[in-house]
C-alpha cells in the first residue's frame, strides 16, 4: 500500500504545505537572528574596550605603562636638556642643571660595583638609562640614571623595605657608577669621582632611581657621603661643604616627577 506524505494547514490560507519545508525557514531566520545578535553582542564589547568604556579591561595600569617607558618616552621627555631646580641648593638657593651627555640605553651589565649590582639583581634589569649634567658654573657633574626591572609590584616593595630597613642606599660601597662622557666636562667623572650619591627605589613604577655627584675637575674624593647626610648643615665633609648632597639629591628629585608626570599623562583617560 501507498501512504501519501504528511501534511499541515495553514490557518490563514486553508492551503496544505509540506512540515519541512515550512521548519526548514523558520530554522535558518532563527540561525540568522543568533548569529546577529552575538555579532551585536561581541561589537558592543569590543566597542567598549576600544573606547576605555569598561574600565579595567584591556587598559594598563600606571605601573604597567611606567615599565614601557625606557623604549616609548622621548629622551627629552626623560631627561630634559635643562634642568630648573627652584630651591634646590644649599640655603634654598636656585639652581639650573644642563644635560651634557646621554648614554645609550643598556643593559646593567657593568653598570654598577659588584655590591650594588647583587642587591639590585633580585629585580632584575630590563633597561638602564643614564644621562650626565652640569651646573651653573661647570664645576660640578651629575650623573642621574633609572633603572627599569623587570619586578612586579610586591618585588620592589621588599627592594625598597630593603634597601630603607638596611641601611643600603647609605654605604659607600654600594655607590652608584657615573657616565663619563668623553668631550665634556665630565670625561673625568670616574668611580674615584663619586662624592654624594642618591638611590630611590620606586614602588609605584619598576624603576630604581639614582643619582651620583661628583667635581668637574676630576679631583678624587676620599669621603664620599650620601646625599641624606651631605645636605645636613652639621656636615663639614668636602662633598658637604661643596654643596654636592643638594647636587645629587636635587637632579634625582626632578627626574623622578618627570618620570611620574610622563606615567600620568600616558595613561590619563582621552577627552
Amino acid at each position: 500500500m501507498f501512504f501519501p506524505r504528511p501534511a499541515s494547514y495553514d490557518d490563514s490560507t486553508t492551503r496544505l504545505r509540506p512540515i519541512g519545508a515550512r521548519i526548514r525557514p523558520r530554522v535558518a531566520v532563527a540561525a540568522a537572528c543568533a548569529v546577529l545578535g552575538l555579532g551585536l553582542i561581541g561589537g558592543a564589547a569590543t566597542g567598549s574596550w576600544l573606547t576605555g568604556d569598561s574600565p579595567g579591561i584591556g587598559a594598563p595600569s600606571a605601573y604597567t605603562t611606567a615599565g614601557t617607558l625606557w623604549h616609548s618616552a622621548p629622551v627629552d621627555q626623560l631627561f630634559p636638556p635643562v634642568i630648573k631646580g627652584t630651591g634646590a641648593g644649599p640655603g634654598g638657593a636656585d639652581r639650573t642643571w644642563t644635560r651634557i651627555a646621554v648614554a645609550p640605553d643598556s643593559t646593567c651589565e657593568n653598570a654598577f660595583d659588584p655590591l650594588l649590582h647583587r642587591a639590585l639583581r633580585q629585580a632584575g634589569c630590563l633597561r638602564l638609562l643614564r644621562a650626565t649634567y652640569t651646573d651653573a658654573t661647570r664645576s660640578h657633574v651629575t650623573t642621574v640614571g633609572l633603572l627599569f626591572t623587570k619586578a612586579d609590584a610586591d618585588a620592589m616593595n621588599a627592594l625598597r623595605t630593603r634597601f630603607t630597613e638596611d641601611g643600603l642606599d647609605r654605604r659607600t660601597d654600594l655607590m652608584p657608577r657615573p657616565y663619563a662622557a668623553k668631550g665634556t666636562v665630565a670625561e673625568g667623572f670616574g668611580d674615584a669621582q663619586r662624592a654624594s650619591w642618591s638611590i630611590a627605589v620606586l614602588t609605584d613604577a619598576p624603576v630604581v632611581a639614582y643619582a651620583v655627584s661628583g667635581f668637574a675637575d676630576g679631583r678624587k674624593v676620599t669621603d664620599p657621603q650620601p646625599a641624606a647626610e651631605a645636605m645636613k648643615s652639621t656636615s663639614v665633609t668636602a662633598p658637604a661643604q661643596a654643596g654636592l648632597g643638594y647636587e645629587a639629591q636635587g637632579v634625582a628629585d626632578r627626574i623622578e616627577r618627570r618620570l611620574r608626570a610622563t606615567v600620568a599623562r600616558a595613561t590619563e583617560e582621552p577627552s
